[in-house]
C-alpha cells in the first residue's frame, strides 16, 4: 500500500513539489509497485536487490534524476530526489538504495569531479551500469570522521590504497565507490581526500560478508577491504588533496535531509496502514478505530506528522535556495527520525499480536526505522551539532 502525503494528512502541497516532481513521485510509486514490490521479499530473503532492479530503475529515468542532461541525468534537482526517496518509503521497498546512489553519491561527483570524470562516471550511474557507494565508516571510526585510518599514499601517477570499511551501504553491488582517505595522516582534517575506485578496474579490492543487520535486510551492507589498491591520481575528488573533510561537511546537510526524507515517508506509510487496519479490525464487538483511545492516539500522530512533514517541506525549499545550514539539516534529521521511531512503535500497538509478526508491513518497518538514528551521524551526534549553535 502507497499513501501520498496530501491524501493522509489533507497538506497543501509545497512551492517545491511542481507538477513535474509530482509526476515524478507517481511514476516512481508505480514502478516500484509494479517492478520491485512483487520481488521484494526475496530480496529481503537473499540481503540484495538484484542488479538488474537497478537497470530497470536506470531505463524508468529514476537513476540520477537530478544530475545535468549533459551528464545523462534528467536535470532536476533535489526536489526530485525527494520524490523518488519519498516514494521508496510510501511504497515500502526501504532497502533499495537507489536513493543514496542518487542524492549522495552522485553529488559529490558532480561537484568535484573534473569534466573528465562527471562525463565517465554519472552517465553510467544513470543507466545502472555503475553502482554508488560512499565509503566513510571504519571499525574505529563512524561519526567522527576525522579518525579514519585508511591511507593513500602517492606513488608516481598513482595512489596505493590501504585500509578497511564497513556498514558500507549498496556494498556487495557497488562498482564506483568513494573512499574517504587519509593522504597526509599527520594533518588532521586537512589530510583527508576522496577518492573514487571503479572495482571492476583494480586489484586488491575485497568485499567481505554481506552484514546481518536488524532491518533493511533487502539492502547489502557490507565491510569493504583496500589491499594496495592502485588507482590513477586522476581518481582524485578536487583539484588537490586534503580537500576531502570540507567537501564532506559540505555535502552532509543535503545527506541528513534525505534521511528526513526517509523518515516522513515512513510515518505517512505507518499511519495509513495503521488507520486501514485499525477500520477494519473488530474487538469487543465494534472496530479498534471507534475506540476513543484509538482516535486519540491517532490523532496525535497525525498533528506530529504534520508538523514533520511541514517541516521537511520547510527545510527542503531552504535547500533549493541554497540556505540549508548545518545546523537545520541536523535538526531536520535529529527531529524526524526520532518521530519515525515514535510513530511507528505506536502504530505496531495498535496492531496488537499482529504488529509483531513479519508478515505485516508494520514490523518491517518496526525493524527499518531503526538504523535512521544512527547512520548519517548519531541523532547523539545531532545534538552536539546543534549545541554548538547556541
Amino acid at each position: 500500500m502507497s499513501v501520498r502525503a496530501a491524501e493522509l494528512l489533507a497538506m497543501p502541497q509545497p512551492a517545491w513539489k511542481t507538477e513535474d516532481v509530482a509526476m515524478l513521485q507517481d511514476m516512481a510509486e508505480k514502478f516500484l509497485e509494479t517492478e520491485i514490490l512483487p520481488e521484494y521479499d526475496r530480496y529481503e530473503k537473499n540481503e540484495i536487490v538484484e542488479r538488474p532492479a537497478w537497470e530497470k530503475a536506470g531505463s524508468a529515468g529514476l537513476l540520477c534524476a537530478s544530475m545535468p542532461e549533459e551528464y545523462g541525468g534528467a536535470g532536476g534537482t533535489y526536489a526530485h530526489e525527494s520524490a523518488i526517496a519519498e516514494a521508496i518509503g510510501h511504497v515500502g521497498v526501504d532497502g533499495f538504495g537507489i536513493a543514496l546512489h542518487n542524492a549522495i553519491v552522485a553529488p559529490y561527483i558532480l561537484h568535484y569531479g573534473s569534466e573528465e570524470q562527471k562525463k565517465n562516471w554519472l552517465p553510467r550511474m544513470a543507466t545502472g551500469e555503475l553502482i554508488g557507494a560512499i565509503a566513510m565508516t571504519e571499525p574505529a571510526a563512524g561519526s567522527d570522521l576525522q579518525g579514519v585510518k585508511t591511507r593513500a599514499e602517492r606513488d608516481g601517477n598513482q595512489y596505493r590504497i590501504n585500509g578497511s570499511k564497513t556498514f558500507i551501504t549498496n556494498g556487495q553491488n557497488a562498482n564506483l565507490i568513494i573512499v574517504v582517505t587519509k593522504t597526509d595522516p599527520s594533518a588532521g582534517a586537512k589530510g583527508t581526500s576522496l577518492i573514487v575506485v571503479e572495482t571492476g578496474e583494480v586489484e586488491g579490492f575485497q568485499r567481505g560478508r554481506n552484514l546481518d543487520k536488524i532491518g533493511l535486510k533487502a539492502n547489502d551492507t557490507s565491510e569493504l577491504f583496500f589491499n594496495d589498491v592502485r588507482v590513477p591520481t586522476a581518481n582524485l575528488l578536487g583539484h588537490e588533496e586534503g580537500q576531502g573533510f570540507v567537501q564532506l561537511m559540505q555535502q552532509l546537510p543535503q545527506e541528513r535531509l534525505l534521511i528526513g526524507a526517509q523518515a516522513i515517508a515512513m510515518i505517512e506509510r505507518a499511519l495509513a496502514v495503521t488507520l486501514a487496519y485499525v477500520k477494519e479490525r473488530k474487538a469487543f464487538g465494534k472496530a479498534i478505530l471507534d475506540f476513543q483511545n484509538t482516535q486519540f492516539k491517532l490523532a496525535e500522530l497525525k498533528t506530529e506528522a504534520t508538523v514533520g512533514r511541514t517541516f521537511y517541506n520547510d527545510c527542503v525549499s531552504h535547500h533549493l535556495d541554497g540556505g540549508l545550514d548545518a545546523v537545520t539539516a541536523s535538526m531536520c534529521k535529529l527531529w524526524l527520525t526520532d518521530l519515525q521511531c515514535k510513530v511507528v512503535d505506536e502504530c505496531l500497538q495498535l496492531f496488537g499480536g499482529y504488529g509483531y509478526m513479519n508478515e505485516y508491513p508494520i514490523a518491517r518497518m518496526f525493524r527499518d526505522a531503526r538504523v535512521q538514528r544512527i547512520y548519517g551521524g548519531t541523532n547523539e551526534v545531532m545534538k552536539l551539532l546543534i549545541a554548538r549553535s547556541l
